[in-house]
C-alpha cells in the first residue's frame, strides 16, 4: 500500500503537510493542496481511515438498522438521513435485519466494533441491552419509528396508536362495521400501537367490531396469504380492512382483485405510510401518511446533538396524516 510518506516525497513536501492536506486543507496554500492531490492520485494512495479513526477517537460512519428495507418507507427514511449526513461529512452505513433478533445483534456488533460516530436503530422487538452497551462507550443511539419515552435514548417516531384510531375511525364513518386488522407480528411495536389505536376507535362506534388477522411479517406475499385466507373463510367476509402498513395492503389487494372482489364497493381497504406506490395501485390505495423524511432527517440531528454533548434525550413524535383515496371511498 501506498504511504503518506511517499505521497510527500513525490508532492515535494513533508508528511505534515498531506496529513493537513487531508484533514485541515484550509491550512495549505491552494498551490500545494492541487500538487499533493496530482500525487495522491498518480500513486493511487487510500487513506487508512482505521488509523484516523484511532487518532482523532470518532469515525465519520453512522450505522442505521431498520427492519426492512425493501419496505420503501425505510428507504425513504435511509435516503434522507444519508442526504443530511452528507451535509456534516458523515456517511451512513445500512442494515436491515428483517425484524430477526440474531441478525440485528451482529449488525450491532459490528457497528460496535467500527466504533461508529452514532447508531440510529428500529429495533426488532424490546430488548435494548446491546444499546445500553453502544451508550456506555459513548456511541449515542437514535430510536427511529419508536418512542423512546422511558429509555435513555432519543427517539424519532410518529403517533402509531392516533395512526390506527385514525384509520379506523375514517373506516366506520364510511359506513363499514366489520373491520378485520391485518398486521404483524405484534411483537412489533409498530403493529402493536396500530392495533391497539384500531381498538380503541372500535369502541366509539356502536355495532362495529374487529377482527385480527395476523401476518408473519408485514410484506406484500404476507398480504396476499391473508387476502386469500379473507376471500376463502368460512364466516361473513369484513366489509373494512386495514392494514399495518401499505405492502400488507397491497397484497391483500392483489388477492381480493383476483377473486373478483371489489374495492371499495364489496371490501373498503386501508394501508399505512403512504408509500409511493400507493397512489398507483389497481385501485388508489388510501393509506395513513408517516413523514419518512422529516424521520431521517431529525434522527441525524439527533445523533450530531448527542455527539457534540447537548442536551438531554429528546423525544420527537409525528404526527401522521389521513390520506383517504378511491380504495376507502363510501359505497
Amino acid at each position: 500500500m501506498v504511504s503518506m510518506r511517499e505521497v510527500a516525497a513525490t508532492a515535494g513536501v513533508s508528511v505534515g503537510t498531506v496529513s493537513n492536506v487531508l484533514n485541515a486543507p484550509e491550512k495549505v496554500a491552494p498551490a500545494t493542496v492541487a500538487r499533493v492531490h496530482t500525487a495522491i492520485e498518480q500513486l493511487g494512495f487510500v487513506r487508512n481511515d482505521a488509523a484516523r479513526q484511532l487518532k482523532a477517537g470518532r469515525s465519520r460512519c453512522v450505522g442505521l438498522v431498520v427492519l426492512d428495507i425493501g419496505n420503501p418507507f425505510f428507504s425513504d427514511i435511509a435516503r434522507a438521513a444519508e442526504q443530511r449526513a452528507a451535509q456534516h461529512d458523515l456517511v451512513v452505513l445500512l442494515g436491515s435485519t428483517d425484524a430477526d433478533i440474531d441478525r440485528e445483534r451482529l449488525y450491532l456488533e459490528t457497528f460496535d466494533e467500527q466504533r461508529v460516530f452514532g447508531l440510529m436503530i428500529a429495533p426488532s422487538g424490546g430488548e435494548l441491552d446491546r444499546l445500553h452497551a453502544l451508550g456506555n462507550r459513548d456511541i449515542p443511539v437514535v430510536l427511529i419509528d419508536r418512542n423512546g419515552t422511558g429509555t435513555p435514548f432519543s427517539s424519532v417516531a410518529v403517533d402509531n396508536m392516533g395512526g390506527g384510531r385514525m384509520a379506523v375511525e375514517h373506516l366506520c364513518s364510511t359506513g363499514r362495521h366489520r373491520i378485520a386488522f391485518v398486521g404483524g407480528p405484534h411483537s412489533l411495536r409498530q403493529v402493536a400501537d396500530r392495533l391497539a389505536g384500531a381498538r380503541s376507535a372500535i369502541h366509539d362506534f356502536p355495532g362495529a367490531v374487529l377482527e385480527l388477522i395476523e401476518t408473519p411479517a408485514p410484506t406484500v406475499v404476507a398480504g396476499r396469504k391473508a387476502g386469500e385466507r379473507i376471500v376463502a373463510g368460512p364466516t361473513a367476509r369484513p366489509d373494512a380492512i386495514f392494514c399495518a402498513n401499505d405492502l400488507l395492503a397491497i397484497g391483500v389487494l392483489q388477492a381480493l382483485t383476483l377473486h373478483g372482489v371489489r374495492v371499495p364497493d364489496d371490501i373498503a381497504l386501508i394501508g399505512y405510510d403512504d408509500i409511493d406506490f400507493a397512489e398507483s395501485t389497481t385501485v388508489p390505495l388510501s393509506s395513513v401518511r408517516q413523514p419518512s423524511h422529516l424521520i431521517g432527517t431529525s434522527a441525524i440531528d439527533l445523533l450530531i446533538a448527542a455527539a457534540d454533548g447537548g442536551a438531554a434525550t429528546e423525544h420527537i413524535c409525528f404526527t401522521p396524516t389521513l390520506v383517504p383515496r378511491a380504495s376507502s371511498a363510501h359505497p
